[in-house]
């Protein structure tokens, strides 16, 4: 069958990491996105490169699900920033919490329920995104389609997910090319094209738990207005900090996980490998010790024993090494923020191997209309049975 031929009807079965459902086609497995489970569904083959399955989209939907609505962007399913638009907003966390206790289960042996929490900050799952990346080129605005640098003009009134004062800002500049990012911080709005600052700060100020933090406008912080908070108190629940303990913030960024735990009555280190947000960590969060470096290679200037660890890697996961190096710490609580389910599962299994089992899991929808979602585990040293 060739790319872009329609084939069908099909039966939709199980959400799949990744945001698209798993269904058969003439034996052969196809990822369809934009469908739901149980539905049936023609599908358009969009990629036939893998010989083990398909990717697809769904073309025509001949018995959708009474969880299908109508997408409120003209532009859902063509840009390639939203998956689940067309999925009432509940019914997506219904369909991320499946995921999660889907990759728990086989890629780590934990099965348990799982319920994703909404947070403040959103509109029924609408205008949250704090920072925007658009793509600028022959006199057009957009976004980039799925798994492509293909441009996908913005429709009139710009994107839905965008934070509302920031959805103008790119028609703007429709005479420019490059890459444009909007910005919209607590301390005010920032506009940046292939990193040069047009409009407000280099540096913003962003405010989480009763602190302040500086944070390069182009750095790292969460996209949605409510999720420093929700994060924090999630860590600093699951861990229980005493006044007095040690506590190794790995991959801290500007210092968020320090400075709840400063104000714990903790003594913090800190390590992270953007050199940027470590001098700015150092601002932020004065009372605690930084260390700039990949984590995997500075943990041989790290303190031999700890009271509490929180771990916030990237989409890849801490990995093996990390997770050996940290169980040898001793803590007796670890906090560990996840952005990918599948990696916090690998580590969950690395963690079990070596001693530390799942305490808690809570999950976060930190980017509604999308198949992304944020967990915060709590391991604890595993009791052992006499």
């Amino acid at each position: 069958m060739v790319e872009g031929a329609v084939a069908g009807p099909i039966e939709v079965g199980p959400i799949a990491h990744g945001g698209h459902c798993v269904a058969r086609l003439d034996g052969r497995v196809v990822f369809v996105r934009h469908a739901l489970p149980g539905e049936t569904v023609t599908v358009r083959i969009t990629d036939t490169s893998h010989e083990r399955f398909w990717w697809a989209d769904a073309a025509t939907v001949i018995a959708p699900s009474p969880d299908r609505v109508s997408p409120p962007c003209p532009i859902a399913g063509v840009c390639g920033g939203c998956d689940f638009q067309h999925v009432r907003v509940d019914a997506q966390r219904g369909l991320k919490a499946d995921v999660v206790a889907e990759q728990l289960s086989r890629l780590a042996g934990i099965h348990r329920s799982v319920t994703v929490e909404a947070v403040p900050g959103d509109d029924g799952g609408l205008g949250w995104r704090t920072r925007m990346r658009y793509l600028l080129a022959d006199g057009r605005v957009g976004m980039r389609a799925w798994r492509s640098g293909r441009l996908v003009p913005l429709p009139d009134g710009g994107c839905l997910l965008a934070r509302p004062e920031g959805r103008d800002e790119p028609f703007a500049h429709t005479s420019e090319t490059g890459e444009l990012q909007v910005v919209v911080a607590s301390s005010g709005m920032t506009v940046l094209r292939d990193g040069e600052v047009l409009a407000g700060k280099a540096v913003v100020e962003e405010r989480a738990s009763g602190r302040a933090y500086k944070v390069r406008a182009d750095g790292f912080w969460q996209v949605h207005p409510g999720a420093a908070d929700a994060l924090v108190e999630a860590v600093m629940a699951g861990l229980r900090p005493e006044t007095g303990e040690h506590a190794i913030d790995l991959y801290c960024g500007v210092g968020l996980f320090a400075g709840a735990l400063v104000d714990a009555g903790c003594r913090v280190t800190g390590v992270e490998s953007d050199r940027a947000a470590v001098e700015l960590a150092r601002g932020n969060v004065p009372e605690a010790r930084f260390h700039t470096g990949r984590v995997e290679r500075t943990l041989g200037r790290l303190p031999r024993r700890a009271d509490l660890v929180v771990l916030d890697p990237p989409r890849t996961g801490a990995r093996a090494a990390v997770v050996r190096h940290v169980v040898g710490l001793g803590a007796r609580r670890i906090a560990y923020v996840a952005c990918d389910p599948a990696a916090l599962a690998r580590d969950l299994a690395t963690f079990a191997d070596e001693g530390y089992e799942l305490a808690s899991l809570r999950a976060f929808d930190l980017f509604p209309m999308t198949h992304h979602i944020e967990c915060v585990a709590i391991l604890t040293p595993a009791v052992r049975e006499s």
